[in-house]
């Protein structure tokens, strides 16, 4: 693509508004960062888009979101009448431009013959999820970034099913991109218009309370909480985000009252002022909560995401320290006690199944398999967990009671297809309730999982690559690892290697090829002698390639002593 012909192009639309044109104006002596906006679009893949927010092709505004649109409303369409009639669904979270671009999608749709239900205001993704499912939607879109920072806003893409696109819808909308120009190939109705017409309907508390009826159903153990309601606190923080209305109202209406909410973080606020990042993943978010639970002497602390999909957890430890738990850990913790609940009350199913992806902790297995469960690994991404999930239970082969992955997201029940911080915080205050019953913290839980199944270890590493020659630097380096993979990292041997690209499984020792079950995705691991695993692949929203060390040790100080040796080859990965 010509990005300089590309940047002429903007500037001369008459679609642009003389503050968009004064923007690309101001950068007319910078070619670097023409190229950086023009160079090619946004690239569009089953998480949809996430970039951010600037006038030009390859970042998010209401032109790409337009664009997107109408080649999504093409793919409906071709789905015939009944697609149309059964429309779209549309969610936004916090996120600056978010209901500017919810609604110029929603206006896309309309002109296209397409009908729309679109929420008042911003709701959590899992809603989302469910209102396509409650509603029966031919699709969703949700307008967020998760957790990414304040400069970013995104376009996650739906199907039916309430999962993120499958791969060969996505496909089709990224070639019908290719074919509409971005200001002249754009049908639209003007929201107002389209509201009168019927085209479009808002939905707001009744689909709350849908929703929240489910959720309130996944209880495992209904006398847990009552019994501690009286000592038992926590302190919650939605990060600026989606989770300020729903979380507390399920916390409360499953018998918490002592529950504290971060006032600061409380506020609705896409700039998030009071961090630099809004991920759960990242502790020092989680200051002000702690010195709101340690002024109310409090043990335990929930936050989630911006679009109240991930949620993180901290957790006071015996010498008054709060230490944050990873997503691995907080996940096998709580599959412990889903299925330990489950079986204490007679509900536990004989075909349990777990979920988890290749790049969670194996720890989750160990766990399913001491209750009688199975566990299974999918590629990163709900889409993959529902696939695996509607497979499933489509033939009776297993019920699906918890799905997780390392990085903060977590799925229970059937009335959703993605990540859920809603239903979870639920189940993890319930947790945290039990264990506090007991006189014991969910860190002192971990430990005794631990020493039940062995001294299980995860670290996951980044590798930020940024800009034009970022995307050249993370596939040169995919390239170097398949087409000559190490013979040893850190001085261990590599004893099996597997390509996830073409499903095949190399002997090391042999050089004897076979072949695995899951293909399809730019992952590589490499099986060490010693039974740790490293995986390798690039993100799909961020310019960065990922590193996932997963190990186990006799104890923790050989558990933490093959962490660092593995992490110290990860950093020459870079150099």
């Amino acid at each position: 693509m010509d990005f300089m012909k590309e940047y002429q192009k903007w500037l001369d639309s008459d679609v642009l508004t003389e503050e968009e044109k004064a923007e690309l104006k101001a950068i007319a002596n910078n070619p670097k960062e023409i190229e950086s906006r023009f160079y090619g679009p946004l690239e569009f893949g089953t998480a949809g888009l996430r970039g951010t927010m600037a006038v030009g092709l390859h970042h998010m505004n209401i032109h790409v979101v337009r664009h997107t649109t109408q080649a999504f409303a093409n793919v409906i369409c071709a789905e015939g009448e009944k697609a149309k009639e059964r429309g779209v669904a549309i969610c936004m979270d916090c996120r600056l431009n978010g209901m500017d671009y919810s609604k110029g999608a929603a206006e896309v749709f309309a002109a296209n013959g397409i009908k729309v239900r679109i929420f008042e205001s911003l709701r959590p993704t899992p809603e989302l999820s469910f209102a396509v499912r409650y509603y029966g939607c031919q699709a969703g879109i949700n307008v967020t970034a998760s957790h990414n920072p304040k400069e970013y806003n995104g376009y996650k893409v739906y199907w039916e099913d309430g999962a993120q696109l499958p791969p060969h819808h996505a496909s089709a909308i990224a070639k019908e991109l290719e074919k509409i120009d971005i200001f002249t190939g754009i049908q639209s109705m003007p929201y107002d218009e389209a509201m009168k017409a019927g085209m479009i309907t808002v939905m707001g508390g009744e689909t709350d309370e849908a929703f929240l009826k489910e959720v309130m159903a996944m209880v495992t153990d209904p006398d847990v909480i009552p019994k501690v309601a009286d000592t038992f606190k926590l302190v919650y923080t939605p990060f600026h985000g989606c989770g300020h209305k729903l979380v507390p109202e399920a916390l409360k209406r499953a018998g918490i009252k002592h529950l504290l909410c971060e006032p600061e973080q409380m506020k609705i606020d896409g700039n998030f002022p009071t961090v630099a990042s809004p991920n759960p993943e990242n502790p020092e978010g989680f200051y002000l909560a702690v010195e709101l639970a340690k002024k109310n002497d409090v043990a335990f602390i929930l936050g989630t995401d911006p679009d109240s999909d991930r949620v993180g957890i901290m957790v006071r430890d015996k010498d008054g320290a709060y230490k944050v738990m990873t997503g691995n850990q907080t996940g096998v913790v709580l599959l412990d006690y889903m299925l330990g609940a489950l079986q204490r009350t007679g509900k536990l199913p004989a075909n349990a199944v777990a979920l988890k992806t290749i790049v969670t902790t194996e720890m989750a297995k160990a766990v399913a398999e001491s209750y009688g469960a199975k566990c299974f690994d999918t590629f990163t991404g709900f889409k993959f967990i529902a696939e695996k999930k509607n497979a499933l239970e489509s033939t009776g082969e297993g019920k699906v009671l918890l799905s997780y992955e390392e990085s903060y997201g977590y799925m229970a029940g059937d009335y959703v297809r993605d990540k859920d911080a809603v239903t979870a915080s639920l189940l993890l205050t319930e947790m945290a309730a039990y264990y506090a019953d007991k006189g014991m913290t969910v860190l002192e839980a971990l430990q005794a999982l631990y020493n039940k199944h062995g001294w299980y270890g995860e670290k996951t590493h980044n590798l930020v690559m940024p800009g034009l020659d970022g995307l050249a630097d993370m596939a040169k380096l995919m390239k170097s690892l398949r087409e000559t993979p190490p013979a040893e990292i850190s001085g261990v041997k590599v004893v099996q290697f597997k390509d996830y690209a073409d499903g095949s499984v190399t002997d090391c020792a042999t050089g004897a090829k076979s072949s695995m079950e899951l293909s399809g995705s730019n992952v590589l691991r490499f099986e060490m002698a010693d039974g740790t695993s490293v995986i390798v692949r690039p993100s799909g929203t961020e310019p960065k390639v990922k590193v996932y060390v997963l190990t186990k040790g006799a104890d923790a100080a050989e558990r933490d002593a093959n962490l660092k040796k593995y992490g110290d080859w990860v950093a020459t990965l870079k150099k």
